[in-house]
């Protein structure tokens, strides 16, 4: 390049700079804003995520960019990496405490991750909340003494002995939850230990989620519903969606949702290893669509097996989901035996056809998400 080249592009890149600074400012006070919202959402009891009101945002400012010229995915993405950066900071200010003369809460396995997650966000709400794990159960009458909520959240292989064997006695008015992530058992077990208010909650995250804005949790009633109507009303204050359903359907959808796709994740896992897979070379040839799902795959191994082991092996109709998968995988294999493209390409159009207008929706929604798994290999 030339002395003239050089010095115009110096010129112009310290142009960019000087914008990058006013976006910084600008963001800066845009989530100093967000944050006094955040402040009058809290003390009014407001959730900390208003859907239409999010929705009805990024349409205008996906309008207003059409008209600049500018991407509307490029706003939108601008956008929602703000919101999720609003919504991890707003738990810093805690939360409208709904039901304030409640007593104390009990979280029986307060010390798993789960436990922690919940005990923080409750006391985040002002209650008072209090751990009892396997060591602690020669204290269980002074801990539980005037509890006025008591959320289960032990492994799953112990779930029902642990309320048949130390739940019974119980104060009467109490609240009586679970975060097993099956329900049908559980559910029965705290019917019959306790004769007051029961409620089963499945949330559908993991404990390491930064905040609970748009994520879901399934309740599944139980006995005395008002009694606990202010429970399901702090969680979605927390920003969590309720998604209510019977105990049989619930656990029927997790043998696909959950056992089902963990199960298929962990041999795809155990093939890798088994293939002596070299990950380093992979990623080397991996399209962001491949990245992603591998990244899925390493998110599993990077968790505990033991409860990975609970899921699977706790829902016994899940043998049926998954021998259903290795049936539709065998004749899958023995049409690419028989070289039967013309076959593949009819099934295909069926599982499209299946699918209906949720393909184009998922194909949406997976290229903001393949975006991102981008921008992090190219950063």
């Amino acid at each position: 390049m030339n002395e003239k080249t050089t010095a115009d592009l110096e010129n112009l890149r310290d142009l960019i700079d000087g914008v990058d600074q006013q976006l910084l400012h600008l963001l800066r006070k845009r989530l100093d804003l967000v944050a006094q919202v955040g402040a009058v959402k809290h003390s009014a009891g407001v959730p900390i995520y208003a859907p239409q009101r999010e929705a009805s945002m990024l349409a205008k400012r996906r309008a207003e960019a059409q008209s600049m010229n500018v991407s509307p995915q490029l706003i939108e993405d601008i956008l929602r990496r703000l919101m999720r950066e609003s919504y991890l900071n707003e738990k810093d200010v805690g939360f409208k405490q709904v039901k304030q003369d409640l007593g104390h809460v009990v979280v029986v396995g307060g010390q798993g991750k789960l436990g922690q997650l919940f005990t923080q966000m409750l006391t985040l709400s002002g209650y008072k909340v209090k751990s009892i794990d396997k060591h602690d159960w020669q204290d269980a009458n002074a801990i539980f003494d005037g509890a006025g909520l008591v959320i289960v959240t032990v492994p799953i292989n112990v779930t029902c002995d642990v309320i048949r064997d130390k739940l019974t006695q119980l104060p009467p008015n109490c609240i009586l939850a679970d975060l097993t992530s099956i329900k049908e058992k559980p559910l029965a077990a705290m019917l019959a230990a306790h004769k007051g208010p029961v409620v089963g909650l499945h949330p559908m995250f993991g404990p390491d989620v930064g905040s609970l804005a748009k994520q879901v949790v399934v309740v599944c009633h139980g006995r005395q519903p008002e009694a606990y109507q202010w429970l399901l009303q702090q969680i979605e204050i927390w920003g969590a969606r309720i998604v209510e359903a019977e105990a049989e359907r619930h656990d029927n959808a997790m043998q696909l949702v959950q056992a089902m796709r963990h199960f298929s994740t962990f041999v795809y896992g155990l093939n890798l290893c088994k293939e002596e897979a070299d990950i380093d070379n992979l990623l080397q040839f991996s399209s962001p669509i491949y990245r992603l799902e591998l990244a899925m795959v390493g998110r599993l191994f990077a968790q505990d097996p033991e409860l990975y082991a609970d899921i699977i092996f706790a829902q016994q109709g899940s043998q049926h989901a998954i021998s259903d998968y290795l049936d539709n995988y065998r004749d899958a294999l023995t049409m690419l035996k028989s070289g039967n493209r013309q076959e593949f390409v009819t099934q295909f159009q069926r599982v499209a056809k299946w699918f209906g207008d949720f393909a184009p929706q998922f194909q949406h929604e997976s290229r903001a998400m393949l975006q991102s798994v981008n921008d992090m290999k190219t950063g």
